[in-house]
């Protein structure tokens, strides 16, 4: 079946851009796909409990539940959306042709949104069904103000920037903040590290690593090793935070889009556009900085507004 705009992907840029996309009558099918990136339709804000700081929410709203509401919003104006995975899409040349679980088509335009996947540490009592989103997560910005992290103590696990901004922002909550690295030095850039070595509130525990989660139904303590000794001991935390980096969902594309050397797609400055005509991309999947629900449906808007410009002059 052939379409005028296909959007891939189930989150907060994937909605927006189907939003703004049929309101402007190009009557978008979006594919949510089925666990994909291993994890359900409505992407990373599934994973989360309370989003706190997305605007129109003064209550606070469950990640769950937001989703919901972004597709119910796309569907409410017209949006066809599939809950399946596309596995496979041409695009060498228009209309670009796709594969997906159970059906395949053409569209003339493609807005992929198919965001990162949070990467995680195979921990044990840290995984799905144990202490996961119970006082664990892969996102201090949007976890870390939880009244249940407030004054108490924090672990993040990394040695990156990001681990560094997530353990800096974290002390702005958390009574102590551990840094836990496997290495003897940090990875972070220079001024990145001098922050973190000057913050009284962060305690770096060098050469370290964490072997288990515990607590009852929520996070209590975490275990950790020093791996030059070889010497374990129990740390009381409230929260562990795992900022090792995110794994943006590209390999389906099989390299035909230009992307950076950590495969997020690569977009114009101030555009949604990538190096093919027609294919737009918005969201995690180009944004390695802010990754936020906002920017990303900020990015989904532009992502429609281009399409539509484009298929207004293509026909």
């Amino acid at each position: 079946m052939s379409h005028r705009l296909l959007i891939i992907g189930s989150g907060p840029a994937a909605h927006t851009a189907a939003i703004y996309a049929a309101r402007a009558e190009l009557k978008p099918v979006l594919f949510e796909g089925f666990m994909a990136g291993g994890i359900a339709a409505g992407g990373q804000l599934t994973t989360t409990t309370d989003v706190e700081n997305y605007p129109g929410f003064p209550e606070g709203i469950m990640g769950p539940d937001m989703m919901d509401r972004f597709r119910a919003q796309s569907e409410r104006f017209g949006t066809t959306i599939h809950t399946e995975t596309v596995n496979e899409i041409d695009l060498s040349s228009r209309p670009f042709r796709f594969k997906a679980d159970a059906q395949e088509g053409s569209a003339d335009s493609v807005i992929i949104a198919t965001g990162a996947t949070a990467k995680r540490l195979e921990i044990p009592g840290a995984n799905d069904g144990e202490l996961w989103q119970k006082g664990i997560s892969a996102c201090a910005v949007c976890d870390g103000a939880l009244p249940a992290f407030r004054n108490q103590p924090l672990a993040v696990i990394g040695g990156g920037d990001s681990a560094v901004e997530e353990a800096s922002f974290l002390t702005k909550y958390g009574s102590t903040v551990y840094l836990v690295h496997r290495r003897d030095e940090l990875r972070a850039s220079k001024i990145m590290q001098q922050r973190a070595l000057d913050n009284p509130k962060i305690e770096i525990l060098w050469s370290h690593v964490v072997t288990q989660a515990k607590g009852a139904d929520f996070l209590e303590a975490v275990r950790v090793k020093d791996l030059k000794t070889d010497e374990e001991r129990d740390i009381p935390v409230a929260g562990l935070f795992f900022a090792i980096g995110h794994t943006p969902n590209t390999s389906f594309l099989k390299g035909q889009i230009d992307t950076d050397d950590q495969d997020y797609i690569v977009t114009k400055p101030d555009s949604t556009q990538t190096n093919i005509p027609g294919v737009f991309a918005a969201g995690d999947v180009q944004d390695k900085k802010w990754r936020q629900a906002i920017t990303a449906a900020g990015s989904g808007c532009m992502a429609a507004l281009e399409a539509e410009q484009f298929l207004a002059g293509h026909g």
